[in-house]
């Protein structure tokens, strides 16, 4: 959907509203049901970057080349993830209230950050992620993952969506994070609804920060083999709002991806037979499949967001100082200078975007894979005769501003 720029005195002749007369909107109707469709028109008509608007019509550039995304990934001091540089944001244009902050607004957090705060942050939450896989991910998959199946493993039928991929992966970060498995449940809703955006995002970040201080409190008091405990006593030492920011960073980044992630894995084994019988013979292997969906379909379509430093050239473009950036992480898979026949087998090339790149590249990559594979080989094993339940062409997706998902996976099996 197109909207007309903002008729706006005080908006900088540089920015994207005032580079063109319509701009497209990644968010509203058209973007829920065919956000492939607007990169693609959007590549045709601008080139590797473009001009867009994001929720409240706040104007952003959608980086949509491969080689341009790495650049602003791979260069902080170009392109700063410190969000109080936002131009938009700094002049009153962008408020407190909108659904944009809880994704694109400074946090103390390691994402927020470059140079050495960053370092040191991230070091904190690399650390204590490396010490919670060691604990036991995979076995707390393999439980997790068991007892989701036990709930409807005697129907004969269940939605893979709703039934299984939308609660594994936070039901082991529970674990992971050290919360009572009732409140990870609690909080699948509100991660969903903090990357949907609108109205609603806002007042479900602040249940996610409420839990976490909560959490935060609790092992403060009485520490514990996990996550909320090593960035507690990690020798950067974080302050509270730190600590809690960066367990919000971990359970939404992580859960959110990870459950995308999970069910666009069992739609492409579910709707190919061959993948499906390589899997269950053993001939292919979990990880290879995963990196195919990486490539083509990867959970987080558009990364939020960078913010220009300086006046800069991106993409034949104008960038002024402080204008907002966003990654184009499915568009720049799919760029045709880097991948001209999509058809052609990707196996083995993990130069992908899905997980970004640079200095902030996803650091609990591992752990997400793993809960993957477990969740797929448990499945698997546990349901014979696995099988769509509708015809693949009847399978549909919803898309906000920053993912796509699928909205159900209907299956059927033998009891």
């Amino acid at each position: 959907m197109n909207a007309q720029p903002l008729n706006d005195p005080d908006t900088p002749s540089g920015c994207p509203v005032a580079h063109g007369a319509d701009l497209t909107r990644l968010f509203g109707p058209e973007a829920s049901t065919d956000p492939y469709g607007i990169y693609e028109r959007l590549r045709k008509e601008h080139g590797s970057v473009a001009p867009v608007l994001l929720e409240g019509d706040v104007p952003a550039w959608l980086v949509l080349g491969y080689r341009d995304n790495r650049r602003v990934l791979d260069n902080p001091r170009q392109f700063s993830r410190d969000a109080r540089i936002w131009r938009d944001w700094r002049e009153g244009r962008v408020s407190e209230t909108s659904p944009l902050i809880p994704m694109v607004g400074w946090r103390p957090d390691c994402v927020s950050q470059d140079g050495e705060p960053h370092r040191r942050l991230r070091g904190a939450v690399t650390d204590g992620l490396l010490a919670a896989s060691s604990r036991g991910v995979r076995r707390h998959a393999t439980y997790f993952a068991n007892k989701q199946i036990d709930a409807f493993a005697d129907a004969g039928h269940a939605d893979l969506v709703a039934d299984y991929a939308e609660h594994l992966p936070m039901l082991v970060l529970t674990r992971i994070l050290g919360l009572p498995a009732a409140e990870g449940l609690r909080l699948v809703e509100s991660c969903a609804e903090v990357f949907k955006g609108g109205e609603g995002a806002l007042e479900h970040n602040d249940r996610i920060m409420q839990i976490l201080a909560e959490l935060a409190e609790r092992k403060r008091a009485e520490p514990g083999s996990d996550f909320a405990t090593a960035l507690l006593e990690h020798p950067a030492g974080l302050d509270h709002d730190e600590v809690v920011s960066h367990l919000r960073l971990v359970l939404i980044a992580a859960h959110t991806t990870t459950s995308n992630l999970l069910a666009r894995v069992l739609q492409l084994v579910l709707t190919d037979a061959a993948r499906l019988s390589g899997l269950v013979s053993g001939q292919l292997t979990i990880s290879s499949v995963v990196e195919e969906v990486m490539w083509d379909t990867p959970p987080l379509a558009v990364l939020p967001g960078r913010f220009a430093a300086a006046d800069l050239e991106l993409g034949g473009h104008h960038i002024q100082e402080g204008e907002l950036l966003v990654l184009g992480l499915a568009a720049g898979n799919l760029d045709p200078e880097v991948r001209p026949d999509s058809a052609v087998a990707v196996q083995g090339n993990q130069s992908h975007l899905a997980f970004s790149a640079g200095p902030h590249e996803c650091p609990g990559q591992n752990i997400g894979q793993s809960i993957i594979e477990i969740g797929v080989d448990v499945l698997l094993h546990r349901l014979p005769g696995l099988r769509l339940a509708l015809p693949s062409e009847e399978l549909s997706s919803t898309a906000s501003t920053w993912e796509s998902r699928l909205d159900s996976l209907p299956v059927e099996f033998s009891v």
